[in-house]
This record gives structure tokens, C-alpha cells and sequence, in this order.
């Protein structure tokens, strides 16, 4: 059976430039610094990459709970880790690629069991241009431009818990994780392997491993422009469960209504009933009083009287739907 959590999130991003696509070559000057945005029509979405996300998860995991990063290695125009996801938390929550000489084991990827996309506004907008100056020297001052903007982003991610901790040596890309340098660690660690060639990870610390990666999100930090547009990237809207199967169940649940961000209950009713037979764990919804005007109020009493979804506050149903992969992996 496969085991996915499933995560939906919304940021609020009041007056933000989380993520910036640096200069235009048509501008009018050169020192006006642009934010990214997907382009439909003649409506522009502020967002923030998938990788930039993903920095600021394996960043703050290594903060807040002291994960050991793999050793970052460059050759010319190439960079890689140290491909090891036994000893290093990052390589195997969020994957690698790294070409070995032949004989050392050839090139080895592993597919990422994080999936996550980017965060993207859900209204379009049309970025504040911001104009600022460097005066702290003599003469002329430097004037300057940026953007930013004021939205919420949706998101979503997916951690793939059969996966965690879980390597493979078959010979297909992705799936060829291990090689004789690892494979002599894995056996040193005295890693079962199971009737496939897979070597595995206990379950405390495959547990562990999957545990941080939810249990991180209230504390998640980053982004650009902190100094002068700081951002809290902390969730403040969050939908997570665990499902049998690939698919995410609560990717359109947000949506623009009238000129403004919307979370759309009656879709969520609509998947819960669809895929009830997949779904695995209860539904764990947090949210941040006041967010979105009276959205938790809504949900509440949409949901209070049935016990398969548990309403919070966003670090409450975090570490609440962590309780339950104790029953799942």
C-alpha cells in the first residue's frame, strides 16, 4: 500500500518580495529589481519558486532541529552532495544525483520523496514599484527600484513515507540509490535489507526523518528582502492527511472570489467524500485566528460534529497529525 501525506498551505504575505527574478533588460534603468510571477493572460501571480521553498525547509530543519547537511562538493560547472542518505538526513528526504566513475558505482540518483510546488499567488497582482536611495556617502545620492506586493500564496507538498529511508540499487534512474561505497556503510550500520535488494533505515529513524519534515512547517523561515519587507512564511492555513496513492486531493481548494483569496469548503467536502476510500489518517485543518476574516469559525462549524477531521490552531494540528505516523510507517 502506498502511504502519501498529503499538505495544502496557505502564506500570507501582506507586503512581500519572497522571491525576486532580478533585472529586466527592457527597463528603463538597470537597478530595478523585479519580483517573479507566472504571466496568464494579462494577469500577473507573484510566486515563489519550488527550490526557494525547499531552501528554506532543509535550512530551517538544520536550525531548528539539527539535521546534519550533506557536504556540498563543485567540480567545474557541476555541484553535488555527498549522495549518502544514511548518515545525512537531506540525501534522503530530499534526494540526489552524483556521476561516480564507473567503477566506483556509475551515476546514482534518488527521487526526492518531498514533492512540493511553488507558492503562487492566489489573486493577480500588480506589484508596488518601491523607490529607495543610497545617501550614506558623499555626493550624489544612488536612487534605486523594487518590487513587492501584498497576497496570500497557496501551495502544495507531498512526503512519500514508503520511501523514507528506503534505498534501492535497481538500475533505473532514480531508483539506483546506492553503490559499493554506500552499500559497505549500509552494512556497517547493520541496515536490514529487505526480499527487494532494498536496504532500510530503522523505524525510529525513518519515523524521526518523516516527523521533522511536518513538524518544521510553524517554525519555517526565508525569503528575500527580509530587511525592509519582512515576512513571516510560517503557514497560517494548513490541510494534511495521509492517503493511498499519488495524487493531491486538495490542490484547487483555494481560489480567488470576488478580488480575494477564498478557501472553498465545499470543495473539501467534495474530495473527502470522493476519495474516501483512500484516505488513511484523519484530516488534520490549522488555522490562525483572524485569517482570512472568519474562515476558522466557518470551518468549525462545518466540521465540528464529525470526528474524522480535527480543527486547530496550525502548530496544533501539525503535531497532532504527527502523532499518527506513529500507526502509519
Amino acid at each position: 500500500m502506498s502511504k502519501m501525506i498529503n499538505g495544502f498551505m496557505l502564506v500570507d504575505a501582506p507586503y512581500s518580495a519572497l522571491n525576486n527574478a532580478g533585472t529586466d533588460a527592457g527597463d528603463r534603468t538597470d537597478n530595478i529589481v523585479r519580483v517573479k510571477y507566472i504571466q496568464k493572460g494579462r494577469d500577473r501571480y507573484p510566486y515563489v519558486s519550488g527550490q526557494a521553498l525547499r531552501y528554506w525547509w532543509r535550512d530551517t530543519l538544520k536550525e531548528k532541529f539539527g539535521w546534519n547537511l550533506s557536504p556540498i562538493s563543485r567540480e567545474k560547472k557541476i555541484a553535488f552532495t555527498a549522495a549518502n542518505p544514511i548518515n545525512y538526513e537531506d540525501d534522503d528526504i530530499f534526494g540526489y544525483m552524483r556521476a561516480l566513475k564507473k567503477n566506483d558505482g556509475g551515476t546514482v540518483t534518488r527521487i526526492s520523496p518531498l514533492k512540493n510546488s511553488p507558492l503562487v499567488s492566489i489573486v493577480s497582482q500588480n506589484p508596488t514599484n518601491d523607490f529607495g536611495v543610497m545617501a550614506r556617502h558623499y555626493g550624489d545620492p544612488v536612487p534605486y527600484e523594487h518590487e513587492f506586493y501584498s497576497t496570500v500564496l497557496k501551495g502544495i507538498f507531498s512526503l512519500d513515507l514508503n520511501s523514507v529511508g528506503v534505498f534501492s540499487s535497481v538500475e533505473k534512474t532514480g531508483y539506483k540509490n546506492m553503490y559499493p561505497e554506500l552499500e559497505k556503510i549500509a552494512e556497517d550500520e547493520s541496515l536490514e535489507k529487505n526480499e527487494d535488494g532494498n536496504f532500510i533505515l530503522n523505524k525510529e529513524i525513518r519515523l524521526k526523518r518523516a516527523k521533522d519534515v511536518i513538524r518544521i512547517l510553524p517554525y519555517l523561515k526565508g525569503g528575500a528582502k527580509l530587511t525592509s519587507h519582512l515576512t513571516d512564511v510560517v503557514p497560517k492555513f494548513i490541510v494534511l492527511c495521509v492517503i493511498d496513492g499519488g495524487n493531491h486531493i486538495f490542490m484547487n481548494i483555494a481560489e480567488e472570489k470576488e478580488g480575494k483569496p477564498n478557501v472553498n469548503l465545499d470543495v473539501i467536502n467534495e474530495n473527502l467524500t470522493e476519495y474516501e476510500d483512500i484516505i488513511l489518517s484523519k484530516v488534520y485543518i490549522g488555522i490562525m485566528e483572524g485569517f482570512m476574516g472568519d474562515l476558522k469559525s466557518e470551518i468549525k462549524k462545518c466540521y465540528d460534529d464529525n470526528d474524522e477531521i480535527v480543527i486547530g490552531t496550525v502548530k496544533e494540528a501539525i503535531d497532532s497529525f504527527s502523532t499518527e505516523l506513529d500507526r502509519l510507517m
